[in-house]
């Protein structure tokens, strides 16, 4: 589906501008979005030079009832079939044992996490991906909004000050108000651009395969992409820290039953640690 920019977005103007820009819905507490993950990963990896990821939060969790016990049932059961079909874990007994209940001031909070830098936000919304996916703590608590700021290594002081400014909130309502322009209703939704503003991007809206993404950034340069091999393996665990069997498996070709030999080697020299959840496996990278 084609659609246009929203009049909103300014042109960057840096030098080293990529050729294509993706527009990324999504919602912290979607797992839909989460099961993503690897995908993005892989294709970050691959043709990363060509493209840059802009994150918009689609507020669509956040406008849902969710203080029904009913509905919570519902989530609940929605984000163990997303797990089991995906290999990305999520625990939904979260719902039924320590339920989010202000969905908005966890997407607030990645505002403001964004404000100190565009990478700043990105990490923030992964690391509240994994408390809340993994750990299954409540990511409207303040005390563990303050936490994964501060394990991320973002300046508490200035992210909690930021949490009740302004600028967060009109940074998370322009996010709703792009979302109404471009006419999102689902999530996660990529919208693909190309540097000419008048030109109109291409929408895809859910979960596909990772052929499908590649086929698009072709489409859009109008000629094939050179693709980059993956860094050595422990390059990767470093970099992104805490990792999911599925999300090596996706990026190196590999089964799963490979990612776990390789793995144990890594266990055996003691770079990383296993972290069991309640689907699949999940990897930290020792300093």
């Amino acid at each position: 589906m084609k659609v246009n920019k929203p009049w909103s977005t300014k042109p960057f103007h840096s030098s080293d501008k990529k050729p294509i820009e993706i527009y990324m819905f999504i919602d912290p507490l979607c797992p839909e979005c989460w099961a993503l993950e690897p995908i993005i990963k892989k294709l970050m990896i691959e043709y990363g030079k060509y493209f840059s990821i802009k994150h918009i939060l689609s507020g669509r969790i956040a406008t849902l009832n969710i203080s029904k016990k009913k509905n919570y049932e519902s989530i609940a059961e929605f984000w163990e079939k997303t797990a089991s079909r995906t290999g990305m874990s999520c625990d939904g007994s979260l719902w039924l044992e320590n339920p989010v209940s202000s969905p908005f001031i966890a997407s607030v909070a990645i505002k403001a996490a964004e404000l100190q830098g565009r990478r700043a936000g990105i990490r923030f919304l992964r690391k509240l991906q994994e408390v809340l996916f993994l750990d299954k703590q409540n990511i409207s608590n303040f005390e563990v909004l303050k936490n994964s700021a501060s394990s991320i290594g973002l300046d508490v002081e200035e992210f909690i000050t930021d949490i009740h400014s302004e600028s967060a909130a009109k940074a998370f309502q322009c996010d709703l108000k792009i979302t109404a322009e471009m006419e999102v209703d689902e999530i996660p939704t990529l919208v693909f651009f190309n540097e000419n503003a008048e030109d109109e991007g291409i929408k895809i809206t859910g979960y596909y395969p990772y052929e499908v993404y590649v086929q698009i950034i072709e489409e859009i340069l109008q000629e094939k992409p050179v693709k980059q091999a993956p860094p050595p393996l422990e390059c990767f665990l470093k970099y992104f820290s805490l990792v999911a069997s599925k999300e090596i498996a996706v990026v190196y070709n590999m089964t799963i039953s490979q990612v776990e030999r390789e793995m144990k080697k890594l266990l055996l020299k003691q770079k990383v640690e296993q972290v069991p959840v309640k689907y699949g496996m999940f990897w930290r990278y020792i300093e």
